[in-house]
């Protein structure tokens, strides 16, 4: 038992600390790409120390949902009402914010910039598996991003299609099933680690996916064996491949 006061914070606190996490662990994949290292190597040897552990560790596209971020800024708003600066907490918040368009920003890069025109199948729309709940949620950026460049969308989510329905009406094609959302795209981004995405039929996708790339904002597959199959394959974490 403890007070009101302290019950709240530790609330705010607990949610606080696990973003802190997830922001702490994109950072870092953004340096290892950079650098050359491969984040999935990265984080066994650190989480190997026991005093880690290896929850809420894992690089990806960012987090959403409407507790993180939103215990996250009540955190900093607490502190400003008390005119006590809190960067840490701040600094959770935007690096997810820009975690959230690391996709986009790969995807820009490979397609050269020009996105106009493009038809991008997007695996995933909830902002974690085994919910139809998109707040916040990285494909909500994604989509907005796309939209903005000239693109056109085609998702799937297993349960969140209604929920994108109400949230971007006929502005993007809704899909049935997974490869119907592939079925005449350019490329595919994966937002969403729902397990029926873990292991596609490959041959399909790379009959339908015209530039054979695959954006994989969850880290779901090797990057060595899609290589092997012919995919431009771009995760979290580790350099993005050379185009030919």
């Amino acid at each position: 038992f403890m007070d009101n006061r302290s019950a709240e914070l530790s609330k705010y606190a607990a949610n606080t600390f696990l973003a802190m996490k997830i922001s702490f662990i994109n950072d870092l994949a953004k340096l290892s790409e950079k650098v050359g290292a491969s984040i999935h190597d990265v984080r066994r040897g650190i989480i190997s120390d026991s005093r880690i552990g290896n929850q809420f560790l894992y690089p990806g596209c960012g987090y959403g949902g409407s507790c993180f971020p939103k215990d996250v800024l009540a955190l900093t708003h607490l502190g400003k009402q008390y005119d006590l600066p809190l960067p840490l907490f701040h600094a959770v918040h935007e690096i997810n914010e820009k975690q959230k368009t690391i996709i986009f920003h790969k995807m820009k890069r490979h397609f050269d910039q020009d996105l106009q025109g493009k038809t991008v199948a997007i695996w995933g729309l909830a902002f974690k598996p085994r919910t139809d709940d998109m707040r916040e949620a990285p494909s909500v950026s994604l989509i907005n991003d796309l939209l903005k460049a000239g693109a056109k969308v085609q998702g799937y989510d297993p349960v969140a299609s209604e929920e994108a329905k109400r949230i971007f009406g006929d502005k993007i094609v809704l899909a049935s099933n997974a490869y119907e959302a592939t079925e005449g795209a350019d490329t595919l981004a994966i937002m969403t680690e729902w397990n029926e995405f873990r292991n596609p039929d490959y041959e399909r996708l790379k009959s339908q996916l015209s530039s054979s790339a695959i954006f994989d904002g969850r880290n779901l597959y090797s990057p060595e064996s899609l290589k092997e199959m012919g995919f431009s394959y771009y995760c979290i974490g580790k350099p993005d491949p050379k185009k030919s």
